[in-house]
């Protein structure tokens, strides 16, 4: 469920040293209505990895119908019943049976790679053993699947209108409700996402 082989690529800097723009890590990707349907529509994506290879991302406002007792009894992984009941999130539509979690504070786990500031995204079983212990970190999202882009994608949909981007909060990443991130990201920004139009600018 948690492979190595789909870590990110560590990133050091907010400017990548080998492209000419400035990364979007660490950033909200809000769908603008030019995507009006399938899996982006009315999504919030929080970006892991942004530079000149491309980009990678977890959607983290649509969550899935599995709790998390009812993964980790799929993975065999014994749990306290009194553990919090993560939500899990559908991270996006790619290598959708593979988990992910975004977390922080960082801490020493085998397959984790750091993100932005104290965030980082861990793919291996030894983090879910310790949330289902109650010993991990004090904030977390789980999800299963991942956004990504080619090289010059997301610069190409952005320019479309597809996507706003806004710098990401904790309060919004960790803490809202699933269903509300979008129209939170959205006041970080001063708008109302239920009143954008198709021809919405980014930002």
């Amino acid at each position: 469920m948690l492979p190595l082989d789909t870590q990110p690529e560590r990133t050091h800097s907010i400017v990548d040293k080998r492209a000419t723009t400035v990364t979007l890590r660490g950033h909200f990707l809000m769908a603008t209505p030019a995507i009006h349907r399938g899996f982006f529509s009315r999504s919030l994506t929080y970006l892991c990895r942004h530079d000149e290879d491309g980009a990678m991302g977890i959607v983290v406002n649509q969550q899935l119908d599995i709790t998390f007792i009812e993964m980790l009894q799929h993975l065999a992984i014994p749990t306290d019943l009194e553990i919090p009941h993560y939500p899990i999130l559908a991270g996006g539509p790619i290598r959708k049976d593979h988990g992910f979690v975004l977390h922080s504070p960082a801490g020493d786990w085998e397959g984790s790679q750091a993100v932005h500031h104290d965030i980082s995204l861990t793919t291996s079983r030894d983090i879910l053993c310790a949330l289902a212990a109650g010993e991990g970190p004090q904030e977390c999202l789980v999800a299963l699947g991942y956004a990504g882009w080619a090289p010059g994608q997301l610069e190409a949909e952005i320019a479309d209108n597809s996507w706003l981007t806004v710098a990401a909060d904790r309060q919004t990443l960790f803490h809202s409700d699933t269903s509300q991130k979008l129209a939170e990201a959205g006041r970080i920004l001063g708008i109302d996402v239920d009143l954008l139009s198709a021809n919405a600018g980014h930002a």
